[in-house]
């Protein structure tokens, strides 16, 4: 997927079996869409729980957050809960992949994503993606800053303008 394109839409169950989908965003919140290997992996589980960490700078930038990996609901659901988790794990254990591979992020090789990282604006469009080798875990900071960048003109922005 190439930067200023607007993803397919999808909808996924996340950890508690509620579907979200990709367009209720649209036009009221930038978003991140954070593709991970596997659930309970030693460098997956840090990454989820800096995310965690990091949650409240994704909310003052007016994004949402949604970790997405191959794992089954209920696990994504055990992960959640071991590790207090408030943003969406979306399962794409069914179709397989299939989100993923529509990002670009999927290796069919061993059957799940791979560890990328896309920002997508209010508008829907894609700003920013980012993809780490699997043993190294992604940067935060760096999707901050994008996200930062996309508000800012919005804080600055005054509505008799």
């Amino acid at each position: 997927m190439e930067i200023g394109q607007e993803p397919a839409d999808f909808e996924l169950r996340d950890q508690h079996g509620q579907c979200v989908r990709l367009s209720s965003f649209r036009g009221t919140s930038a978003v991140v869409v954070m593709f991970y290997p596997h659930a309970f992996s030693r460098v997956c589980t840090t990454e989820l729980r800096d995310a965690r960490d990091t949650l409240p700078r994704f909310e003052s930038a007016e994004a949402q957050l949604l970790a997405i990996s191959c794992d089954p609901m209920f696990t994504l659901r055990a992960v959640a809960e071991a590790d207090a988790l408030r943003f969406p794990l979306l399962s794409h254990f069914w179709p397989h992949g299939q989100v993923a591979s529509a990002f670009g992020a999927f290796d069919e090789n061993s059957g799940r994503a791979d560890r990328a990282t896309f920002v997508l604006d209010r508008d829907g469009t894609l700003r920013w993606s980012g993809h780490s080798a699997a043993p190294v875990a992604r940067d935060f900071g760096e999707v901050l800053g994008v996200l930062e960048g996309l508000a800012a003109p919005r804080r600055g922005h005054r509505p008799d303008e």
